[in-house]
């Protein structure tokens, strides 16, 4: 077996600041409904957590330490994203298309946890439901 080769430091040395301006990014794109908090693990990489508390409303939480059950679905999820990415590895050398066609790889794919359903139908199903539960009926 080879070793996984890594692809310099995360991030070029400058995570926190990247990773916040990428969550702004994504986050803010979300419905309303979904941004409400983010539970995040105690990685330096989301050092900047109260200036995106600042910038987006989004509330941070964060995972006691040793405690991966806490995060049970994102642990299983960054397994999935090991099979593209390699701990280590420096996301910002892929290009836009490159992670999103690994972001549709991954959305397209069934999860025991969601009853086989891929992430995509699960999230969909969930805006659908939310979208009926906001809607006022007449009668």
């Amino acid at each position: 077996m080879v070793a996984p080769t890594k692809n310099g430091p995360p991030l070029g040395g400058y995570g926190a600041v990247a990773m916040k301006e990428a969550l702004v990014e994504t986050m803010t794109t979300l419905p309303e409904q979904l941004r409400r908090t983010l539970t995040w693990d105690r990685g330096k990489e989301l050092s900047q957590h109260a200036q995106f508390k600042i910038e987006t409303g989004i509330a941070v939480y964060f995972a006691d330490p040793q405690s991966p059950w806490q995060r049970g679905t994102n642990e299983n999820h960054n397994g999935l994203l090991r099979q593209y990415f390699p701990k280590g590895t420096d996301i910002s050398r892929w290009s836009n298309e490159e992670t999103q066609a690994v972001e549709a790889a991954l959305n397209s794919r069934p999860r025991k946890s969601l009853g086989w359903k891929t992430p995509a139908e699960a999230l969909d199903e969930h805006l659908r439901l939310l979208h009926q539960a906001g809607v006022a009926t007449t009668g």
